[in-house]
């Protein structure tokens, strides 16, 4: 089964970007231990970044139209961009919400996310254990009889 694992802005820039909050773990490492634990769990996955808003709308709507299911790290568009939630609730496969960092144990505004209500469920809080968490929730979800 396909697995699309899709980032928002400055997630290219991990290991380097606040490495407090987000961690030391290079983007790169993380795509790799993305790619081993989805194949671990039987999924043929794609990691995917980008700094655009239109780019991360079109790969949403390119898993609603295969019904690929998602794990998607939004970053900033979480917590203002409605267009990608409109997107992300075109799916009709699983959607994960992930988060290296706890957002609601940090600044207010990163206290809501408009993508979660449309998503299956949401992650956060455990670094890069958090998409290895989020790939073992999909498999889940999946194994589970209509």
């Amino acid at each position: 089964m396909r697995l699309l694992i899709l980032n928002g802005p400055n997630l290219a820039r991990l290991g380097k970007r606040e490495p407090a909050v987000y961690g030391a773990t290079t983007y790169d490492q993380l795509t790799t231990m993305c790619l081993d634990a989805a194949a671990s769990a039987g999924f043929e996955a794609e990691v995917r970044q980008t700094d655009d808003e239109a780019t991360l709308i079109g790969w949403l709507h390119e898993a609603a139209d295969g019904e690929v299911p998602v794990i998607l790290n939004p970053a900033a568009f979480t917590h203002y961009s409605y267009a990608l939630r409109d997107a992300a609730a075109q799916l009709t496969a699983p959607l994960i919400e992930v988060h290296l960092s706890n957002p609601l144990a940090r600044e207010e505004f990163r206290h809501t996310s408009v993508i979660s209500g449309v998503a299956t469920g949401t992650i956060g809080g455990f670094g890069v254990d958090s998409y290895l968490l989020a790939i073992r929730a999909m498999a889940n979800l999946l194994a589970k009889p209509a």
